[in-house]
């Protein structure tokens, strides 16, 4: 099937506590391979932090989160100069179509998503409405630039259906049947779903009360290195295949952690410490995650210390990004019967 779209990679993190290693690895470091494969847009999502308590009502907390994202992607090598980098709430069509998309979505796709049940809890009656319908706001995201492939992760792919679903009931209840693409999922790599450094079955999380639970990008060599120490292991030494890491899930995410961090295969990371002990394994793992992260952490201080030039570059990208959006939502408007 042909389409008259021409490819456009979407995607962005929310500026919501502090991004760690499963960031790295699960998405930042495949975008800077994406970017050399076809043509990107990465945003800050600060108009989705704000559905969660920890982006809203605090004003200096969110900006300031917003430049320390924007400073990891440049920092992991995002290259502004050909691939803008922008947060949403300095391009309004993100909200102008997201309100467009609320009216043609339906309440029984909505009630079928599964994040806003986890992340409400037992008290859905408290969570507000901007969580409700954050899956159509990260439709308009992704739409608002007709991006066709969108890198997500497993927790995210049911939400780019919904997207899907959005874009073909728009094309087809105002007559435009190539309007919107249908954007497709990229998955990423093997260390998409990089695990707790304290529990092995658990996800690394940026909410996780445990610091000791993730390595931070800002994190200095010496707490890398004791966080890797202290990260949880079993007694056994390390396998010789990977069908002995069954049953042994800290032992798979430290391996699969290595492999993702040297570029090399989980067998092949196997077959170089099969049988060693884990203290050994550890050393050589905080020395190889230090070399690799360390530069970063050096680079986004260096950003920080200059909000203003953060900001130019925020500002900047932005309005590459409205240069794409605006055409797009004045055609929107005009579908729909707005008079502008």
């Amino acid at each position: 099937m042909t389409t008259p779209h021409k490819p456009l990679v979407l995607s962005g993190m929310q500026p919501t506590n502090t991004l760690h290693l499963g960031n790295y690895l699960g998405a930042l470091k495949n975008w800077v391979k994406m970017q050399e494969q076809m043509p990107c847009l990465f945003c800050v999502v600060d108009m989705h932090a704000i559905t969660a308590e920890a982006g809203y009502g605090k004003p200096e907390e969110l900006a300031r989160a917003t430049r320390e994202v924007a400073a990891a992607y440049i920092a992991g090598g995002v290259d502004v100069n050909r691939t803008p980098i922008f947060n949403q709430g300095q391009v309004p069509e993100h909200a102008e179509l997201s309100w467009v998309f609320n009216c043609v979505a339906r309440l029984g796709w909505m009630d079928r998503m599964t994040q806003f049940k986890e992340k409400s809890g037992k008290h859905k009656e408290r969570a507000s409405v901007g969580l409700y319908t954050y899956p159509v706001l990260m439709a308009a995201d992704i739409l608002v630039y007709r991006a066709t492939h969108v890198p997500v992760g497993e927790d995210q792919k049911q939400h780019l259906e919904l997207a899907r679903d959005i874009a073909q009931k728009f094309n087809n209840d105002f007559g435009v049947p190539d309007f919107f693409p249908q954007p497709e999922p990229v998955i990423m790599g093997t260390a998409t779903r990089v695990m707790s450094l304290r529990d092995g079955t658990k996800k690394m999380s940026k909410s996780d009360e445990s610091d000791a639970s993730r390595i931070n990008l800002t994190d200095t060599a010496e707490t890398i290195a004791d966080k890797i120490r202290r990260a949880k292991t079993d007694p056994l030494p390390l396998p010789s295949s990977k069908d002995e890491l069954a049953g042994r899930p800290e032992a798979e995410n430290l391996l699969s952690i290595y492999a993702a961090l040297s570029d090399q295969t989980l067998e092949a990371t196997i077959a170089e410490f099969s049988g060693q002990q884990f203290s050994g394994f550890k050393g050589k793992f905080a020395e190889l995650t230090v070399a690799k992260l360390e530069p970063m952490a050096k680079e986004m201080r260096r950003l920080l210390a200059d909000p203003g030039e953060i900001d130019r570059i925020l500002k900047s990208g932005a309005q590459k990004a409205r240069a794409i959006a605006t055409p797009v939502m004045d055609e929107v408007k005009k579908r729909v019967g707005f008079i502008s």
